[in-house]
């Protein structure tokens, strides 16, 4: 049985962000993901889970792989015409290292931050 996103009164849509861009860091892997804030779907992810991208990559959660994560989500999110998207940071994460990687490339790729 497939759920639906849940509808949301306007008067709260009026003040979300439309995309949203959420990081998720693991020992392991780095995955990010653009979230239409309106209907709670996914617009676009990339992770360094993904069996085409782990050949490509020396290591899966350095550095240099979530700035290749980053590059690759900008790359799909112009493909899709999402032009801008504003970043959701929580409260451990600060703009410095991984974080900075991810955004930089997205920048680097086309995509405005908000």
């Amino acid at each position: 049985m497939v759920i639906p996103p849940p509808v949301r009164p306007p008067r709260i849509i009026k003040y979300l962000k439309p995309y949203v861009l959420k990081m998720h860091f693991t020992n392991k892997y780095v995955s990010a993901q653009v979230i239409h804030s309106p209907t709670a779907t996914v617009a676009s992810s990339a992770s360094s889970q993904e069996k085409l991208l782990r050949p490509t990559m020396e290591s899966t959660r350095d550095v240099a792989a979530a700035a290749m994560i980053g590059k690759i989500l900008g790359e799909r999110l112009v493909l899709k015409n999402i032009p801008a998207v504003s970043v959701f940071l929580k409260r451990e994460q600060k703009y410095h290292g991984k974080v900075k990687a991810v955004i930089d490339s997205l920048r680097d790729a086309g995509v405005k931050l908000l």
